[in-house]
């Protein structure tokens, strides 16, 4: 039947061309855009859990620059350890000569051995970043124990959505080698503890230069040959090598913990960035375009948008065969 009031040939044609337009913007919005699903319209499951993704992935670059953060805090404590365990045993050469040496020997070498116990807590006090300092610590008034320094290494995530920090935690209280705390029973640092050569005293013992005891107690930080009158006899210079030597020993295990954490802090680091390139490709599958798909779907929509007009135009064109059948 022809009719001039309804063109169902254009209508079909239309119906056509309209969705072909349709899949024509949306495979030029993949080709500008990148992304399969760009918003969540295009894939609402999908879109949701890129975008969950992408903002975990943005705290774990949050993660990594804390990491490495916390690991210039550890290698900053470790080279103050290094150069304190060097200097320590500098004061035990210098014990070691003035065994036997004259009162006037003891003197000179009581200057040298001054100046490396000024330089040990120099040492422990530049050994801060970022205004962290693991080595010379003040505990305050009221703390008895050091507070251990925590570096933020992973963000987590449970199935159920729960987010989670974790921490690598550095024991200060292990390591310090100076305490400035007031607090009633503090512990104090390594250095500046009283010890005998079998490791720290809980109680100071008073010490009579020139006066064996043998339950006499020395810090590495204030020992002396001479308090300006006496002089410590070979005896008590034996009992302040058995307390370097303690120290040097905890100083050591100090170190050794520190390098731990130092390896743990990498791994970490190591593991993180993995995890976040991992994450990219995972959100890349979901909502990644294929490039090569798409520009040959491009290619096939507009051939089909050139045909639908052509139909659309020939539809169009049947309804002036009508007028003929009036001449």
């Amino acid at each position: 039947m022809a009719s001039i009031m309804t063109n169902a040939s254009a209508l079909t044609a239309l119906q056509s061309l309209n969705a072909t337009n349709k899949n024509l913007e949306t495979t030029q919005g993949r080709i500008s855009t990148g992304f399969r699903v760009a918003e969540a319209s295009d894939n609402a499951a999908y879109w949701s859990i890129a975008t969950t993704m992408r903002s975990d992935n943005k705290a774990l670059g949050t993660v990594q620059d804390s990491l490495g953060l916390g690991a210039s805090k550890i290698d900053t404590a470790y080279t103050g350890m290094n150069k304190a365990i060097e200097t320590a045993n500098e004061i035990k050469v210098k014990l070691v000569a003035a065994t036997g040496a004259t009162d006037q020997d003891k003197a000179k070498i009581q200057t040298e051995v001054a100046a490396l116990q000024s330089q040990l807590k120099t040492y422990a006090d530049a050994a801060t970043f970022s205004g962290t300092n693991m080595l010379s610590v003040n505990s305050g008034a009221t703390a008895t124990t050091a507070s251990d320094v925590k570096i933020v290494s992973a963000f987590n995530r449970t199935s159920a959505g729960v987010a989670s920090i974790s921490t690598i935690d550095v024991k200060v209280e292990d390591i310090k080698l100076y305490e400035s705390g007031t607090a009633s029973g503090v512990n104090k640092g390594i250095l500046d503890s009283e010890r005998t050569s079998a490791g720290v005293e809980s109680a100071a013992d008073a010490v009579t230069l020139g006066t064996f005891d043998a339950g006499d107690t020395f810090s590495v930080a204030t020992m002396k040959l001479t308090d300006g009158t006496n002089f410590a006899t070979d005896a008590q210079i034996g009992q302040m090598l058995g307390v370097v030597e303690s120290a040097i020993k905890d100083m050591t295990t100090a170190a050794t913990n520190l390098g731990a954490a130092k390896q743990r802090v990498d791994l970490q680091k190591t593991f993180t960035q993995g995890l976040m390139d991992s994450i990219d490709r995972g959100v890349g599958q979901l909502v990644d375009a294929d490039m090569n798909k798409e520009s040959t779907r491009l290619q096939a929509l507009q051939v089909q948008q050139q045909l639908g007009i052509q139909a659309l135009s020939i539809a169009n064109g049947n309804a002036q065969g009508i007028l003929s059948l009036f001449r």
